[in-house]
């Protein structure tokens, strides 16, 4: 073949989508950056230190059989006051605000998410729900995660320094505390077992990328906006570059602010 024949049919004309990789000659889409991950993994591994030590601190059985209480305490303590640290590390990076910003809206397909019987309908290899680069329950578990932390750690500091505060302070900070944990412990348990039963959930996580068609069924949304930003439509259809039906309509007025069918 001389060096002005053109390329062979079957071979490719063009780069993959800027948003993705390549593996196995299948484009991935980049789900998560680095910091993303890093940020999560970190808030992961000290959420599950302040479990384990608050489980042999409260429960009689495991505390006789690991004994060295103050040590355990003293972990607890360090890495209770010390679990915000990676999310506020962690508004450095732009990617990691605009997750935030996308958990702190809900918008009407949400709510029919949430209600629908089956969540995992897929229409022609797309799912029937619009969802974003997060669904509904992913923003609850997110809300009700960070509420917990700043709740524990009202209930720790007064737990820990219990000299300024009185005997109903004492003893309410404690009952909180106790039975958040408990609360904390059972949507812990039910995180981990929906991204262990989804296994492209979990390679988006461990390395930043998913399969195309595993976002096409599960974040419709996101990922047809994925793809407009990396430049497979005309430019005059493209909207923003990380853009999903979690960002804020054209007219300027965020999806979640509209009641959903049926709400007054």
């Amino acid at each position: 073949m001389s060096q002005h024949d053109p390329p062979p049919p079957d071979r490719p004309l063009a780069d993959p989508p800027r948003h993705g990789a390549v593996s196995d000659g299948r484009v991935l889409l980049e789900r998560f950056t680095g910091a993303e991950r890093l940020i999560h993994h970190m808030t992961a591994l000290w959420m599950l230190v302040c479990l384990v030590t608050a489980a042999l601190l409260y429960l009689p059985m495991l505390s006789t059989l690991v004994g060295h209480r103050e040590l355990v305490k003293t972990l607890h303590v360090w890495f209770g006051f010390s679990l915000p640290a990676p999310i506020v590390l962690g508004l450095m990076s732009r990617a990691f605000r605009a997750d935030l910003r996308r958990f702190n809206r809900f918008a009407p397909h949400d709510w029919q998410w949430l209600r629908s019987g089956d969540r995992r309908v897929v229409r022609y290899g797309r799912g029937v729900f619009p969802v974003g680069k997060f669904n509904a329950g992913q923003k609850l578990n997110a809300a009700f995660t960070a509420g917990a932390i700043l709740v524990m750690l009202g209930t720790g500091e007064i737990m820990t320094f219990p000299g300024p505060w009185g005997d109903r302070w004492r003893t309410g900070a404690t009952f909180v505390h106790d039975w958040l944990f408990l609360a904390i412990a059972v949507v812990t348990a039910g995180h981990l077992w929906q991204a262990f039963r989804d296994r492209g959930a979990l390679q988006g996580m461990l390395t930043g990328r998913v399969d195309p068609d595993w976002a096409a069924r599960h974040h419709a949304g996101w990922a047809e906006a994925v793809r407009k930003s990396s430049g497979d439509v005309p430019s005059s259809q493209v909207g923003r570059a990380h853009g999903d039906s979690d960002e804020p309509s054209a007219g300027g007025r965020p999806e979640f602010a509209k009641r959903p069918p049926g709400m007054s």
